[in-house]
This record gives C-alpha cells, structure tokens and sequence, in this order.
C-alpha cells in the first residue's frame, strides 16, 4: 500500500505532500491562492503522474529490449469538465522518445503496453477520462537547434 501525507500550511496558502521517501516534498497550491501559485495544483500533478509513471515504463521496456534511450520527454495535456468536480475528460500524452538507431515499431509498443497494462495512473485514470498517445522518435546526435527539423522516424497517435 501506498500512502502520502497532505497537510495545510495557511501562513503559505498551500499544501505540503510527503511520500514514503524521507525529505521529499512536493508543494501543492491552494485553489485561488490569494498569494499567487506556490507549486503544482492537484489537477496538475494528475498529469505529471502520468506522463512520468507512463515515461518510466517506456524507459524500463526499452532498456529490455536494449534500446539506446538517451532522451524520453512527454507532454501531457488535459480537458476538464467546465462544472465541478471538473474531472478531466481527455488526456493526450505526446511522446518525444530520442536514441541511437531506435526500433520505432519498438518504442511505439512500448507506449502502446504502458497505456495498456502497466502504467498504473493511466489505468486509473482512463475508466473517467479518454486517454490518446502520440509517439515520435528522433535519431539522438545533433542538438535540435542546429537541425532546422529534427529527423522524424515515426510519428503514431493511439
């Protein structure tokens, strides 16, 4: 069993969370902090908890199938509901997965089995929410600055 402790702290208008890790804080604004945002809101941690339970799954599958990952960078959007509880509707990770030489039919099922089995946010989530994923790979070596597009290998969306 997991468990994470969320206390108020009124003198900063947030919340503080711990973990089962000893001095590892995450800040948690307050909706409608009078002294502006502090940290993540909670809605905002939902998403980050995907995209990096979602991203630590394609790392673990890739270095499985010995994949040279050097970069794995996912942007997670979502839709809310306009009324309370404003749950989220739809949740689109987009997947920027960069190596040496990388399988592209390898990473995209490695998205592919983290949405669908292993991710335990999304599996969470998913039952509320539609969640899509988009994968593009890109061939590490040359800093994207100097490329005026970076080299696509494969762009899928699922």
């Amino acid at each position: 069993m997991k468990t994470v402790t969320v206390a108020w702290q009124p003198e900063r208008e947030r919340f503080e969370a711990r973990g089962g890790h000893a001095g590892q804080l995450i800040h948690i604004n307050a909706p409608h902090a009078n002294g502006g945002p502090t940290g993540f809101s909670a809605s905002e941690l939902l998403l980050a908890g995907a995209g990096s339970c979602s991203a630590w799954d394609v790392v673990e599958i890739m270095h499985k199938q010995r994949q040279r990952v050097t970069a794995i960078d996912v942007v997670v959007h979502g839709r809310q509901m306009d009324t309370p509880p404003f749950a989220f509707t739809h949740v689109d990770l987009h997947y920027t997965v960069s190596g040496h030489h990388l399988n592209a039919g390898k990473v995209r099922r490695a998205v592919q089995l983290s949405k669908r089995k292993y991710c335990a946010v999304i599996g969470t989530i998913e039952g509320v929410a539609k969640v899509t994923c988009d994968v593009e790979v890109l061939e590490a070596g040359e800093p994207a600055a100097a490329v005026a597009e970076p080299t696509v290998a494969v762009r899928t969306t699922f």
